[in-house]
């Protein structure tokens, strides 16, 4: 089942290739930054100055491509997408995982690290 009203979700890939993820300080679980659009991805890379090598897409729909990235990302301490985390004010949402696929949607709020003002 797909949990998400768009086609894709865009991830940032480090150097190596690797999903870049999001780790609270102090906490042990990490989440994978997705987004809904290309132009989202683009503007959290911005915004934030980080170093992304790639943005890379899979489609919500591929339930082979999904399983297999969540099956990846389980193998590092990810237990989440934090999807279209907005730099400026840390707000986003918070997908899990349900076995292969994609589990419930939360908003989520995050302590901006700076201020933008």
């Amino acid at each position: 089942m797909n949990p998400f009203d768009f086609p894709e979700l865009f991830f940032l890939l480090d150097a190596a290739g690797a999903l870049i993820a999001f780790q609270e300080k102090d906490q042990s679980w990490a989440g994978a930054l997705a987004f809904s659009s290309e132009a989202r991805a683009r503007e959290f890379v911005a915004q934030s100055r980080l170093e992304v090598a790639e943005i890379a897409a899979i489609a919500t729909a591929d339930r082979e491509s999904v399983a297999a990235l969540i099956a990846a990302v389980k193998r590092r301490p990810i237990r989440h997408l934090l999807l279209d985390l907005d730099y400026r004010t840390g707000a986003c949402r918070q997908a899990g995982f349900a076995g292969d696929g994609f589990g419930a949607i939360h908003q989520r709020q995050f302590v901006a690290a700076h201020n933008h003002g």
